[in-house]
């Protein structure tokens, strides 16, 4: 018996090292978002900082694990097998559930998911236990901290609304007195801003840090948090003299150093205080597991009143915790995307929107739109005047300069974002306040963008449908948590060894299906920030060859999907067909990016490139319209044999492979022709087109013919004329692609030249 409960308590820790992996790639976004997304210092400065932090903080982690032991329920109502199944429940459901949210670039809490997989979990098997003993479902409550449990999701949602409120005004203050170009302002004003800032931090390290650290005496953080008034005043006005005379001295750009110092802080608060999320209830597992060991009992006779008493974890443990974290913090590729999110959420320019809107997004952004016209109305004009200077952009070429080095917004929101959500964090923990890390600093960060002006009219409605997503997402965080921890308790419950083997075997699938989604999203991203980054110093020889081998690669896609469409749809081979439906999926979001990122490369354009401008306008157009054309072909296949129809009869197929025949010539000679550069051969080639249009057309009285005689159904008639369609409009989009890429080749043959 015993050496099951030794599988589940190694089983445990691979979960643990498994969940420090994924919940640092999703908490990351805690404290990198304003260090990455102002370019504070090199990346490697900054993971750097970060991972000091990290190591630093999980030193000061030992005191909040008796929430995975103790907070949640209480075990000693429970038995050791019990206790081990609920342990063995959540960590399975927490793995899955952030690797989840890290492969969709979503931030999630860490602290929600661990409170309400011990919940679910918990409340699972109190239900069966209290069945199976005295049948009273209303004793499971003797058995649930629902007290706590309320007290967090009530400021849980409390968090939310305050750190937005919070964060949008005092960025709204600090712009008016900073303005964009605050540089001339810190001279004068950054020692104030860095004592401010640096207080602010230190309060947070010391009510964060000190209560949760095995090496300060009690004599010492109690003389803390009795004396605190007087150590932040002293900090405030020293500090302030020390950056001031830094800035007059030594030149000292002092909100690099307190952006560095805020990340810093962030992370070892992260690590002090949610590493109980990730390794929480497997310290807790193995410490029931020693104390089954000495007892001597039967597992179902163990009760688990020992885990309720004060345990402090080995401190080795939690720093080889840190490590894991620090080198996932540096290697993790989902952390990064995670990071990304929020800081495209809030970065000051325009460019491509990872989120589209929706109809809420749009009446939250009409909303405000009114509710600013109304305000303007009464506001007076001097006053307009004083605060339209005060957040008047920097000029184009400033702004062209950050964009290039990928800076997304200045020093001054980066550190309001660092010393607001600090503040944050810390008075609700000095209240006993529970609040979740990520929903203050991510809310603080949209908030800080906001007051801004990050989203005006261009973007806004992009931003809200991504914050609400984010937001949304937190709510799912708790709902799904809850319900599966329920469901594996009870599997976990009812089949043991055999339901852990396969628990086990289920979540290595799992995660590898997740894999692959995140490695795709990533392609796309990475897909949109090459072609984003590609057209800041981008020549009008370069678009012509980057041109060349779009058109040279969809033209061969498009030949080649087209011919595997036909194929796979007359065998009625639905798999083949959903695949090449993904592929198809892929070709029109490639365009769609090409179109979105039109107005950047024609703005990059020289004034003497207008008229090469105009042709690339109408190529990528067309190209956009080819891939629509080739959806409009495949998505009817799919359905159709999907819906279990009737296939093509033979002289369909016969005059659907002539077509295909056709079309396969003119985008070889297209081809050859943009290539080698000889345009020589239009008329040919306008030729072909004419040839596959005829035998379109054939092909269309063929079927009228058809139907007159009952030879086809509705459904294949429907189809057949519809692929006639699309196959014409393909065939002309082609050929009008040609000639708009020949014109746009001469129009920018001079400019080469020159």
């Amino acid at each position: 018996m015993d050496q099951i409960y030794l599988l589940i308590v190694g089983f445990l820790f691979v979960l643990a090292i498994t969940d420090l992996i994924v919940g640092v790639g999703n908490d990351a976004v805690n404290f990198l978002n304003s260090a990455i997304g102002s370019k504070v210092a090199s990346f490697r400065i900054i993971m750097g900082v970060a991972f000091l932090g990290l190591l630093i903080g999980t030193l000061f982690s030992s005191g909040m694990m008796e929430i995975a032991r103790s907070g949640i329920f209480n075990p000693g109502m429970f038995y050791f097998n019990q206790v081990m199944y609920i342990f063995l429940a959540v960590m399975i459901t927490d793995v899955i559930l952030l690797d989840a949210f890290n492969s969709l670039g979503l931030p999630t809490s860490t602290t929600v998911s661990i409170i309400f997989e011990l919940l679910g979990a918990s409340v699972s098997i109190a239900t069966f236990k209290v069945l199976s003993e005295t049948g009273e479902i209303g004793n499971i409550a003797a058995y649930i901290n629902s007290a706590k449990v309320l007290a967090i999701i009530s400021g849980i949602l409390l968090s939310v609304v305050i750190a937005f409120t919070v964060g949008s005004i005092v960025q709204y203050f600090s712009r008016i007195i900073f303005t964009f170009n605050f540089k001339e302002k810190v001279k004068y004003l950054g020692g104030i801003w860095g004592g401010l800032s640096f207080t602010a931090i230190i309060y947070f390290l010391v009510l964060k840090g000190a209560k949760g650290t095995t090496f300060m005496s009690e004599e010492v953080i109690q003389y803390f948090e009795t004396n605190s008034t007087l150590i932040l005043a002293v900090c405030f006005i020293g500090f302030s003299v020390l950056f001031q005379l830094l800035i007059w001295l030594f030149r000292t750009n002092v909100l690099r150093i307190v952006v560095l110092t805020g990340t810093f802080a962030l992370a070892m608060a992260f690590a002090g205080n949610d590493l109980v999320n990730f390794i929480g209830a497997p310290l807790a597992g193995y410490e029931a597991f020693k104390i089954y060991l000495k007892s001597g009992l039967e597992p179902h006779q163990l009760t688990m009143e020992g885990l309720a008493g004060a345990i402090k974890s080995p401190w080795y443990m939690l720093f080889a915790s840190g490590i894991v974290m620090g080198l996932t913090l540096i290697f993790s590729r989902k952390a990064r995307l995670v990071t990304n999110t929020e800081v495209g959420l809030g970065r000051q320019d325009e460019g491509i929107e990872r989120f589209s809107p929706n109809d809420v997004s749009r009446a939250i952004v009409r909303y405000f739109i009114r509710t600013g016209e109304i305000i303007e109305k009464i506001i007076p004009a001097f006053v307009q005047n004083f605060l339209t200077k005060r957040f008047t952009p920097p000029p184009n070429d400033e702004i062209e300069e950050a964009r290039k080095k990928g800076i997304s917004f200045d020093l001054i929101r980066a550190s309001v974002n660092l010393v607001v959500a600090s503040i944050l964090i810390a008075f609700g923990t000095s209240h006993k306040l529970p609040l979740s890390t990520t929903y203050v600093t991510f809310m603080v960060a949209m908030g800080t963008s906001f007051a801004d002006g990050a989203w005006g009219r261009e973007s806004a409605v992009y931003r809200v449908a991504g914050v609400l997503t984010v937001i949304a997402g937190w709510f799912v965080t708790a709902f799904i948590a809850f319900t599966v921890s329920f469901i594996l308790a009870v599997i976990i419950f009812y089949g043991e060894f055999y339901a852990i083997i396969g628990l086990i075997l289920l979540a290595i699938y799992i995660l590898y299906r997740q894999q692959k989604i995140f490695l795709r999203q990533e392609k796309e991203y990475q897909q949109a920030k090459d072609l984003a980054d590609s057209t800041s110093v981008i020549s009008l020889e370069a678009i012509v060859s980057r041109c060349n081998e779009d058109i040279l690669h969809s033209l061969e896609l498009t030949a080649s999907l087209y011919k595997r469409l036909l194929n796979a749809f007359n065998k009625e081979d639905r798999k083949k067909l959903k695949k090449l439906n993904a592929e198809v999926s892929e070709f029109n979001k490639h365009t769609k990016l090409l179109k979105n990122n039109v107005h950047n490369v024609v703005d990059h354009l020289k004034d003497d490139a207008l008229e090469a401008g105009h042709f690339y306008v109408q190529v990528v157009d067309f190209l956009r319209e080819i891939a629509h054309c080739v959806s409009y072909i495949a998505e009817p296949m799919q359905q159709h044999v999907e819906n279990n129809h009737k296939g093509m009869v033979s002289t369909q197929k016969a005059e659907l492979q002539r077509i295909n025949e056709y079309l396969e010539k003119l985008v070889s000679s297209i081809k050859l022709s943009i290539e080698t550069g000889d345009f020589s051969k239009r008329d040919e080639i306008v030729g072909l087109q004419q040839k596959l249009i005829e035998e379109i057309e054939k092909s269309r009285k063929a079927q009228v013919r058809r139907i007159k005689n009952h030879e086809t159904g509705t459904k294949n008639s429907v189809l057949f004329l519809n692929l006639l369609a699309e196959s014409k409009n393909l065939a002309n989009f082609i050929t009008n692609l040609y000639k708009s890429q020949r014109d746009f080749i001469l129009a920018a043959q001079p400019k080469q030249s020159s």
